[in-house]
């Protein structure tokens, strides 16, 4: 898939707001503000459930690699969330 192309598709899911459970929430990590390195992808069914978490990592910035991207969208589609929302901005670790 393309870059633009998934992007947009995960900003179209965040601008929606909460609408509930099931909630896929987006938080990038990284050594600077500028460059995230690292994303974390949680998964939480209900409100009283302890969340499901995966990581991916690259060398260069995950929010401009394209298959990263295409990952993110791929578990939006199967996971069927009401909800996705994204952390703004880059955590430094």
């Amino acid at each position: 898939m393309n870059l633009d192309k998934a992007k947009k598709r995960i900003a179209k899911q965040v601008k929606k707001g909460f609408d509930g459970y099931p909630m896929l929430t987006f938080a990038y990590f990284g050594a600077t503000a500028d460059c995230a390195t690292e994303v974390e992808v949680s998964f939480l069914a209900d409100a009283t459930t302890e969340p499901q978490m995966q990581k991916f990592s690259s060398g260069s910035d995950v929010r401009e690699d394209e298959t990263i991207q295409s990952v993110l969208v791929k578990i939006i589609e199967r996971a069927e969330p009401k909800t996705v929302s994204e952390v703004a901005g880059v955590t430094i670790r």
